[in-house]
């Protein structure tokens, strides 16, 4: 049987590998809460709220960069929360936080800290590295 741990760190796999890799909109609105808070937005333009985070990756990364994936190195779980280190790696096809297209790939090394609260994302915070 799955610890609740273990289901936490499932979840956050699940938003990473089904949203941020394949652009599945049903994962998102399973998994984000209504009432989701950004605490570290990629940009200053972009709300803090789970409409935020929708259109950062639909929109913005994933017009930007092509052939995305998610490889996720370590995920830590204590309570609710889920820390995870991360790289988002992709071909370059678009302007991407202030960097023109260059057609070669980038990577993205995050941290991401998640709290989960009745299997949902309730907030987020986030360190980035971009290659």
């Amino acid at each position: 049987m799955q610890t609740q741990l273990e289901k936490n760190k499932a979840i956050v796999t699940r938003f990473n590998k089904a949203f941020i890799e394949q652009g599945d909109l049903q994962a998102f609105e399973e998994i984000v809460a209504p009432d989701f808070i950004n605490h570290t937005a990629a940009s200053v333009n972009q709300p803090s709220g789970r409409e935020g985070v929708s259109n950062f990756i639909m929109n913005v990364l994933r017009v930007a960069v092509a052939d995305i994936r998610v490889e996720i190195y370590d995920q830590v779980a204590e309570g609710d929360t889920v820390v995870t280190r991360k790289a988002i790696i992709g071909k370059q096809v678009g302007d991407f936080m202030g960097k023109p297209a260059t057609g070669q790939q980038i990577t993205m090394n995050i941290i991401d800290i998640i709290r989960l609260r009745n299997g949902q994302y309730t907030e987020h915070w986030s360190l980035r590295n971009i290659q």
